[in-house]
């Protein structure tokens, strides 16, 4: 799919939903130390969030392994 290729669109997704709500931290940010934290409380919104919140950087990271490899 074309939109997938689309570096400019992944960049403006990591931007605002990788990243929101920005105060007081990225929301991701908070997920991942509470991944990294055990995971101690987490629900399935939660892990919803993370796969939410976390796709954008995922797309980001493929495109970048397309465009090093290709």
């Amino acid at each position: 799919m074309k939109i997938l290729n689309n570096f400019r669109l992944i960049i403006i997704l990591c931007l605002t939903l990788g990243l929101a709500p920005f105060f007081p931290e990225p929301h991701l940010w908070g997920k991942l130390k509470w991944l990294f934290g055990g995971a101690n409380g987490m629900q399935i919104k939660d892990w919803f969030d993370v796969v939410l919140h976390g796709f954008p950087w995922v797309l980001l990271i493929r495109i970048i392994f397309i465009k090093i490899f290709k």
